[in-house]
């Protein structure tokens, strides 16, 4: 407290001199507040004094606890450090006893089934000797199933020799169950009661050997049931085509007569289905011989015949086994040519029966170059359907030779009694020749479609091309010829046409017969092409035969026009007297030339079935006589 302040402290206390009496009492009081103050300080050293002793006690206790820690941790991580390596050495121990364990467990059961492979190899090996076969068939799946536990140990010569004596007795089994087969055909089967019961075990051995034991097996028992078909239809008695129908006959009774006895073969292996296969093979090489050594060309008569009862029984191995799909549709359409139109189906199905047409051929084909598959399941894509018929297509060029001579001998015998006139109650104005002509083509399509849809067929086709431009030819033939005027300069024709209301009517009938035949080729080409094999139905084509008909049908109607033009050359020589210079009115007609204009155009145009040929005919008339 500064000076100023003790004094203002004074006055304050003691403002006058009364008060002054009041000084000792403040000192005493003053006095007795410093003694309190100085015993409290005493008091405070005192106590701070005995309290930093005890710190130091304090602190030196804390010290001797913290040491006595740091050692109690030194010592329990040294008792852990030993408590893992005793773990450690536990677990190794543990470890080691484990991996004894197992590969103790591991040699028990090598050495379980070891005996028991040596048990069963040696039991199996009695069975062979014994021809047990049913036991046998058991004994060999469990072998197999024991041999594959030691596929990690072949090269332990113990192994090795069990493998070896193991292979040794299925060799033996082989033998003997080919051998017993060996006698299946040959009448022990009826002698021996037993021996088709032990050949139906055998079959079970078989199934447990390699699948190619029974490849060899079936293969062996299908050429040996055919040893003597071949024998039989290679001499010179059999070996003919009129005898074909013989050999179909030969495998149905020989599949007839062994049907109970073929039942000892599992229905797994297909026999009679693969001994068809092989059958049909060696049937097709005989007939291709045959056909090859011909010295004259077969009689169709005989070739057709041989060809229908293969087809026939193609079939039948078709419908037995599942193989291949007939189209049923062809006689549908070929019955549609001349109909009308025939597009009701959409693009759509045909495209999807081309499929089917098409993955049936391949099938076949695929299986001609990989043998190996003949052995396949029935009805898995093999089609029996061209399998022997197929050798008769190249030797079918007699048959369409008839075919043509027949086709054109027809034509021309309808020609030749052909009126050129319509029926009476006909409802088209067409020749009756243009319809009887598509009806023989369509009677010969079936009977060519029935038989074959390959090059036979578009071959056929040709002909048909042939025989329509021949028939066109004679339509052409039967107009009149010559012809002078405004259309015969305009159409480079010499002579003069003169045409009587039949001649017109002739005409018209054969511009009417064109279009016809014009309209039924293009459906023909059609429906060719919808039966026929699909790499020829792009080159089915009938333009050309339809260009023929087409140049019939103009050149019908100009000579028509040109008939008729003829008609009017009185009225136009009396036109030209006419002093058309003393008129004194013109008119745009003419009593004479147009009443007899009009009939001569009625008679035409109500002959006519086609509105377009009214059309043609009167465009063509204006054009030849504004030339």
């Amino acid at each position: 407290m500064d000076k100023s302040s003790a004094l203002e402290y004074i006055n304050q206390m003691f403002p006058n001199e009364v008060s002054l009496s009041g000084v000792e009492p403040l000192m005493q009081k003053i006095q007795n507040e410093i003694r309190t103050v100085d015993a409290g300080i005493l008091a405070a050293v005192r106590q701070q004094s005995n309290s930093g002793t005890k710190a130091k006690e304090d602190l030196a206790a804390a010290t001797r606890a913290v040491e006595e820690l740091m050692y109690k941790i030194r010592e329990i991580k040294t008792k852990a450090v030993q408590s893992e390596t005793m773990v450690q050495e536990i677990c190794r121990d543990i470890k080691k006893l484990d991996f004894a364990k197992k590969h103790i467990t591991t040699t028990i059961t090598a050495l379980h089934r070891l005996t028991m492979l040596v048990s069963a190899v040696e039991q199996l090996q009695v069975m062979a000797s014994k021809r047990q076969y049913r036991e046998a068939a058991a004994q060999l799946e469990a072998v197999n199933q024991l041999c594959s536990h030691f596929e990690a140990y072949r090269d332990i010569p113990k192994i090795i020799e069990l493998r070896e004596k193991f292979k040794n007795i299925k060799q033996i089994l082989k033998s003997h169950v080919f051998s017993d087969f060996s006698s299946l055909g040959t009448g022990k089967e009826t002698e021996e009661t037993n021996l088709l019961q032990q050949l139906s075990d055998a079959c079970l051995v078989v199934d447990a050997l390699e699948p190619s034991v029974r490849e060899e097996l079936v293969n062996n028992f299908c050429n040996r049931e055919l040893t003597s078909y071949e024998q039989i239809f290679e001499g010179a008695e059999l070996a003919k085509l009129d005898k074909t129908e013989r050999r179909y006959a030969w495998i149905k009774r020989r599949m007839r007569s062994n049907e109970e006895i073929w039942k000892i073969f599992p229905s797994s292996w297909h026999v009679s289905y693969r001994l068809c296969i092989l059958f049909c093979k060696k049937t097709r090489k005989q007939l291709e011989d045959i056909l090859a050594n011909l010295k004259e060309k077969p009689d169709v008569g005989t070739l057709l015949l041989a060809l229908q009862r293969t087809l026939e029984f193609e079939d039948e191995l078709a419908e037995k086994f599942g193989g291949g799909t007939q189209n049923r549709e062809i006689g549908n359409e070929i019955e549609e040519i001349g109909k009308g139109n025939n597009s009701s189906s959409s693009a759509l199905d045909i495209r999807k029966k081309y499929e089917k047409k098409l993955a049936a051929h391949q099938g076949g084909d695929s299986e001609e170059k990989d043998g190996s598959k003949d052995l396949a399941v029935p009805g898995a894509g093999f089609n029996f359907r061209g399998i022997v018929s197929s050798c008769f297509e190249p030797h079918l060029t007699v048959y369409v030779e008839l075919e043509e001579k027949t086709l054109m001998e027809s034509l021309e015998k309808l020609v030749q009694e052909e009126t050129w006139d319509i029926e009476d109650g006909s409802q088209s104005n067409v020749l009756s020749s243009s319809m009887q002509l598509f009806l023989i083509i369509k009677r010969s399509l079936k009977r060519c479609s029935a038989l074959t849809k390959n090059q036979t067929l578009y071959n056929l086709l040709k002909v048909f091309e042939r025989v329509l431009k021949a028939y066109a030819t004679k339509l052409f033939a039967r107009l009149p010829k010559g012809g002078t005027g405004i259309v015969a300069a305009a159409t480079g024709m010499d002579g003069q046409i003169k045409t009587s209301d039949r001649d017109e009517r002739v005409i018209c009938y054969i511009v009417n017969s064109a279009e016809y035949c014009h309209k039924t080729a293009g459906e023909l080409a059609e429906s060719v092409s919808k039966i026929i094999d699909p790499q020829y139905s792009d080159r089915v084509d009938m333009s050309e035969v339809q260009d023929e008909f087409s140049a019939v049908i103009t050149k019908s109607l100009v000579t028509l026009v040109h008939g008729l033009e003829t008609k009017f050359d009185m009225e136009m020589a009396a036109m030209t007297r006419v002093p058309w210079g003393s008129l004194e009115s013109v008119g745009d007609q003419s009593d004479r030339f147009t009443c007899s204009g009009r009939h001569l155009w009625r008679g035409v145009i109500g002959s006519f079935t086609s509105s377009a040929s009214i059309l043609r005919v009167q465009l063509i008339y204006i054009l030849c006589n504004f030339t």
